[in-house]
């Protein structure tokens, strides 16, 4: 559930998301992520790359979005690192940040945890392995919990693994399943959409706790927009995800 707008709200005290995703190699995920970052809380949508080509692409397509290129100086109150980005400059620190596609792999940097007590990553099972984790084939559901939970635990983070009934996991030992979602959501594109959404929705966590309810109504948001376009399109792509957000 999107948070509810006060009447004196404006688009900083609605939250500032910074997102830092795509390459050259992969302009799609620049725009895909930024797109489900302009559909969730966030009032002010950032798009952090060095690259002019790669702003341009994101800026044309979605004009309210602001370019920087430099975190250095810049207000942002959560930090999305999408795939196809394997650099960025040195983190900043006590900011809820969403990793996704490679950028997972930072968290088995020494002392990450300490510097950044929201983290969220978002894996498929295939991606597992930037966590350490190695799969051999499919997992079953009670196999796909009790890693979410174990990854969570150890690394002190929350754990949205992605795929049939996705698996939100806290160190604490919450679970959440989500039963909303179908098979239209399995497209490429679609994980990229979910975690800038993910990230739009946490710039207002306050701890670990809140950040949880966040992530998982961002989770359940992304399936409902997967089901209302799985009604209106026979074939589904992150395209009609996408707008789909703005139905639901």
């Amino acid at each position: 559930m999107r948070r509810k707008l006060d009447s004196t709200d404006n688009k900083y005290s609605r939250g500032v998301v910074a997102i830092a995703a795509g390459s050259p190699t992969y302009p799609g995920a620049a725009v895909l992520t930024v797109g489900g970052a302009r559909r969730g809380n966030a009032g002010y949508v950032k798009f952090l790359s060095r690259d002019r080509r790669l702003s341009d692409f994101v800026i044309n397509r979605f004009p309210d979005v602001v370019p920087i290129d430099s975190l250095s100086g810049s207000r942002f109150d959560a930090l999305v690192l999408g795939p196809g980005l394997s650099t960025i400059e040195t983190l900043p620190e006590r900011v809820p940040l969403v990793l996704d596609g490679e950028s997972i792999t930072l968290i088995n940097d020494r002392g990450f945890t300490g510097k950044h007590p929201i983290t969220v990553i978002t894996p498929h099972e295939g991606e597992l392995r930037h966590c350490g984790v190695e799969v051999q084939g499919p997992l079953n559901h009670d196999a796909r919990k009790k890693i979410a939970h174990q990854i969570a635990h150890d690394r002190d983070l929350i754990v949205v693994l992605k795929g049939h009934q996705t698996v939100i996991a806290n160190p604490d030992g919450e679970i959440f399943i989500d039963e909303v979602g179908g098979p239209e959501l399995a497209t490429a594109g679609s994980g990229d959409i979910l975690a800038g959404l993910i990230g739009s929705f946490l710039v207002k966590a306050g701890d670990i706790n809140g950040a949880m309810d966040l992530v998982c109504q961002a989770v359940t948001l992304h399936s409902h927009a997967g089901k209302f376009a799985a009604e209106r399109f026979t074939s589904v792509t992150a395209l009609e995800i996408l707008d789909s957000l703005a139905h639901v």
